[in-house]
């Protein structure tokens, strides 16, 4: 099979969603009260600063590990981080709808106490098919995100083979490549997603070995940020799925 050389996905840095998220948590809201669509809503000035501290990182690779090109999510908050990170260095970016984030819906804009309060049946749905198969009513399952990114992943090696892919994402999409290039089982993916939360402008890689097979690098790195003085988003501030 034909393979990258290196494959980066960078997560967008802190959207005003993550903090309004955030507070309506805190305070038992059942709605987070966003003015926007999500596939509108911006970085916060947190999350502006960490899309430039990773845009230091970026520079300060050796050039024969920078980024041959890079393919970003069209949500506003993947854009601009995408923008931040990359200026001024000549790396081809193109937008990808299969690199959104996952799709709510009916329960979009909800916490997860406004699930429970509002959506009783769907939150016992949740918990008897499990994380990995649920899909809410107009919104997407984990597996249905798979499927998208399994033929990104595809196209993505059949056009770049050997050149090295900088993608900009979601959290979900983080977790979901590592089922996808580690071959992980849904046990082992959902263990994942209970050990750890996808920082802002974290940085997950996997680079080809001998044999040419891509091999985790590092996950969920937010080193970068402290090198580079920026503020990391502190692991309580950054929004989940409600369900």
């Amino acid at each position: 099979m034909a393979e990258l050389s290196t494959l980066w996905i960078i997560r967008h840095g802190e959207s005003t969603a993550n903090v309004a998220a955030t507070r309506a948590e805190a305070t038992g809201s059942e709605v987070i009260g966003l003015s926007h669509r999500d596939a509108d809503v911006p970085l916060s000035p947190t999350g502006e600063e960490q899309a430039r501290a990773t845009g230091r990182w970026l520079a300060g690779l050796p050039e024969d590990r920078r980024p041959d090109v890079a393919v970003v999510s069209p949500y506003l908050r993947a854009v601009s981080t995408a923008e931040l990170a990359l200026h001024g260095t000549g790396v081809p970016v193109s937008r990808d709808e299969r690199l959104r984030d996952r799709e709510l819906g009916i329960l979009d804009g909800l916490t997860g106490h406004g699930v429970r309060n509002r959506f009783p049946d769907e939150a016992e749905r949740r918990d008897r098919l499990g994380k990995f198969y649920y899909r809410p009513p107009g919104g997407e399952a984990w597996t249905d995100v798979a499927l998208r990114l399994r033929t990104l992943l595809g196209d993505l090696r059949r056009d770049h083979e050997g050149r090295r892919v900088l993608l900009f994402g979601h959290d979900a999409l983080v977790f979901l490549l590592r089922y996808l290039v580690e071959g992980l089982t849904e046990p082992e993916l959902m263990a994942l997603t209970r050990e750890h939360v996808i920082a802002n402008c974290s940085i997950t890689d996997w680079s080809a070995d001998d044999q040419g097979r891509l091999t985790l690098g590092g996950f969920n790195e937010i080193g970068h940020l402290h090198r580079q003085g920026a503020e990391p988003t502190r692991e309580d501030e950054i929004h989940a799925e409600p369900v």
